[in-house]
């Protein structure tokens, strides 16, 4: 048995409950990054040491394949390939950090995340953690009665893995990895969803778990005058399903598209109950835009032109790798700031 006096650089099951639990009564939130590769792993772990942060790394479904290689293209197997490696890696950053994999659908239940709440299964009954400590159900294509549905049988499941379930109620517009929704009215979620969703998962009785209610969040790249936040939204959600369960604030809540979000939108929807921020077009912007000004800069050096050989140093892939990762690490620290869980570390 692990003792609880060393805390572990992946957070265990009940250090990852205890994460959510210290956002939501400090009244802050962790940045939740997405990565690609060992690189952006290891960028987003520096940026959370850098801001000694705790914080979330997650996984979308175009990267869980890519994770496998393009010959083998198996995402299960490279959501764990890359779980093995933050493990091994992470212990020596000083921080707590969960694994998640994000915006499951339908059409990847089969080949994603059950299999990943199998492996978990596996693992607890040999006495071991499971490598991912949550997952995203995004139903949000479906209506929301067979959304909840699904949700259900997934935290029934995610309890025996030891897991938490996240769950989407609405609709984030834009696209990410080729999933995309239009940006209307569809974008909000009422009182009514977030009372059909208690209907239908209860309040925590039946295992806890994280909940994106939307409210005009948008993926992506967009102009920033066709989006319309109102996190408002949020409180009156939180205040009226609260009074009807007896419990403040009782949603987790889950801050999807919070890349090219203003500050105070950030700020109003953290009060109003917020502890996980997705983020992932402004760290990948930070990653790919290092590696662009040092291909521009040394393209003479990157090149072989008119027959010369380049500068191996140049187009050595640790050469951009790493001020490329040094990037990616300051948008994290920047999310961790402004999200209020900058120098609040557990460890």
């Amino acid at each position: 048995m692990v003792s609880k006096e060393i805390p572990m650089p992946i957070a265990t099951p009940d250090a990852y409950r205890d994460m959510l639990d210290r956002a939501r009564e400090g009244g802050f939130a962790y940045p939740s990054i997405n990565v690609t590769s060992s690189q952006t792993l290891n960028a987003a772990l520096q940026g959370f040491a850098e801001a000694e942060s705790d914080g979330i790394i997650q996984v979308s479904v175009g990267t869980a394949l890519y994770l496998s290689g393009n010959r083998v293209q198996n995402r299960a197997r490279g959501s764990k390939a890359l779980a093995l490696y933050a493990h091994e890696v992470a212990a020596d950053y000083g921080v707590n950090v969960a694994l998640h994999t994000d915006h499951c659908a339908f059409e990847n239940l089969d080949d994603w995340v059950q299999p990943l709440l199998r492996d978990s299964i596996e693992r607890r009954a040999r006495g071991l953690e499971p490598l991912y400590q949550s997952h995203m159900w995004d139903g949000s294509a479906l209506p929301l009665a067979q959304n909840l549905a699904v949700a259900r049988e997934l935290l029934d499941e995610s309890v025996k893995a030891n897991t938490l379930l996240e769950i989407e109620v609405g609709v984030v517009g834009g696209e990410e990895d080729g999933v995309e929704h239009e940006i209307d009215d569809k974008l909000y979620s009422t009182i009514e969803d977030a009372r059909e969703t208690v209907a239908a998962l209860g309040a925590g009785e039946a295992g806890r778990y994280l909940t994106a209610l939307t409210f005009g969040n948008v993926h992506g790249v967009y102009n920033p005058a066709s989006v319309h936040l109102r996190p408002e939204i949020l409180g009156e959600i939180q205040s009226v399903i609260g009074a009807e369960v007896g419990r403040d604030k009782p949603f987790d809540l889950v801050f999807h598209g919070g890349s090219g979000s203003s500050a105070a939108d950030i700020a109003a929807a953290v009060a109003h109950g917020v502890v996980k921020m997705n983020i992932d077009t402004d760290t990948q912007y930070a990653f790919t835009r290092s590696i662009a000004g040092h291909m521009i800069g040394n393209y003479d050096k990157v090149l072989k032109i008119d027959g010369r050989y380049g500068d191996k140093k140049a187009y050595d892939p640790r050469s951009w790798g790493k001020p490329a990762e040094t990037a990616m690490a300051r948008r994290v620290v920047e999310a961790a700031e402004s999200l209020g869980s900058a120098g609040r570390t557990a460890r």
